[in-house]
């Protein structure tokens, strides 16, 4: 039986367990794929730590470069994370003529193009599963599952400790910092959590999905991001009064010769399927020309979850090699010149959820219906949620028919030149 040799660089959460996995079911994956894979190097600054794996000795070093350059490893696995010297050592590994595994969606959403021709040019592959939705294959579902589909729409429910926070704030009425802090104390929230709630965890994936689906990946800085940070729970109650619950979505859809990409805070339905993705889980929804809606549902995040997706990937490849193949034709995305484009901000069409606090006078609401009227936008229900005692603001929700996001912005600009409104306009977008 051919034997394949790995290479690990870091040592840390994931790292430690693909090492654990590779160790473990070296065995049972050899009778599964027909190629037995051998764990040789695992490169780390700090190799004195213990991970809770019982390492061969000899496997464990400091030096990455060895590890790289040694002819006994065909598969290096960077779980390093980040953009800098994670991208180094890349570049290194597939100069090197080696396969590369990854995790690192920041790696990919930003350099990805270089990384991918980085690949092409030294005709070997680059396998990225987890990169996205952690043990959820959605990734494999683009790339092999979905292939002879075009694909519509990708909706998902991609960062865990959104998905937490948004969870507990429904169910317990709690504010978002409250529950923010006991997110960090179990740690499914950093000690500096702005990746995460200001949605860019999310938006590195979405950029991911996009390239995958459609050959076109936007950079980070043309991808509409709106997190929830400044999420009030009034508007989580009140949009449970309307019969939705509020997830922070990635978005990616083509209409035509156009890409959409962005990630909100997005009212869903309570029938719709993504709405009952609780907790730290992920979810993503895909609607493909032939194949409809199919859902992939799992734990977006941690060590044996991603773990075991960037060891389906490591199999993946060590079969190629087997079969004397290096390179899988279709891995990475083509990034097509000229087929497509991103859609502008503006011109993305949704339904609405509106909220403002109005004076406690005759015409108020009045004036917003005319704002939104004048812009093209139409109503399809409004509700008044306080009664404006002692001359205090009244909350008033209104939810649009679709419109156009250039025509509703200029509408609230409108409203708010009206002098009605105490505070600024919520507005969120609805699935």
């Amino acid at each position: 039986m051919r034997e394949v040799g790995v290479g690990i660089l870091g040592f840390g959460t994931v790292g430690a367990g693909v090492a654990q996995g590779l160790l473990a079911h070296r065995a049972v994956m050899a009778e599964r794929l027909g190629v037995d894979i051998a764990l040789r190097k695992i490169a780390d600054l700090d190799i004195t730590t213990d991970r809770g794996v019982a390492v061969p000795p000899g496997v464990l070093t400091t030096d990455a470069a060895s590890v790289i350059a040694d002819e006994g490893i065909g598969i290096i696995v960077e779980t390093i994370g980040g953009t800098g010297i994670a991208k180094k050592f890349v570049l290194d590994a597939l100069a090197a003529k080696k396969c590369v595994v990854t995790a690192n969606k920041k790696l990919l959403a930003e350099h990805g193009r270089e990384i991918f021709d980085a690949a092409a040019a030294n005709g070997v592959d680059i396998y990225f599963g987890a990169s996205v939705g952690g043990g959820i294959p959605i990734i494999r579902v683009l790339r092999e599952g979905l292939a002879g589909n075009e694909i519509n729409t990708i909706h998902g429910i991609l960062n865990g400790t959104c998905n937490y926070i948004l969870t507990r704030m429904e169910n317990e009425g709690k504010p978002f910092d409250e529950i923010l802090k006991d997110a960090q104390k179990l740690g499914y929230a950093e000690a500096n959590p702005s990746l995460d709630i200001d949605g860019f965890d999310t938006a590195h994936k979405a950029c991911i999905l996009a390239a995958l689906a459609y050959g076109f990946q936007p950079t980070l800085d043309q991808v509409q991001v709106e997190g929830i940070r400044h999420l009030s729970g009034e508007d989580v109650k009140y949009a449970a009064d309307f019969g939705y619950r509020i997830k922070l979505l990635a978005c990616v859809a083509r209409d035509g010769g156009e890409v959409e990409v962005g990630v909100h805070p997005t009212l869903v339905p309570f029938s719709h399927m993504l709405a009952n993705v609780n907790g730290v889980f992920n979810a993503a929804m895909v609607n493909g020309d032939m194949s409809d809606y199919t859902m992939y549902y799992g734990r977006g995040a941690g060590r044996a979850p991603t773990a075991s997706t960037v060891i389906a990937d490591i199999g993946d490849i060590a079969r190629n090699i087997a079969h004397g193949e290096t390179r899988y034709a279709r891995a990475a995305p083509t990034y097509g010149e000229g087929c497509t484009r991103l859609r502008a901000a503006g011109d993305i069409v949704s339904r609405f959820y509106l909220r403002f606090m109005l004076a406690d006078r005759p015409g108020a609401f009045g004036a917003v219906a005319t704002a939104l009227g004048n812009h093209g936008v139409s109503i399809s229900a409004a509700s008044q949620k306080s009664s404006g005692e002692g001359n205090a603001p009244v909350a008033v929700v209104v939810l649009t028919h679709r419109s156009r996001t250039a025509d509703l912005e200029a509408a609230l600009e409108e409203i708010k030149a009206t002098g009605v409104v105490s505070e600024e306009p919520v507005r969120l977008r609805m699935l």
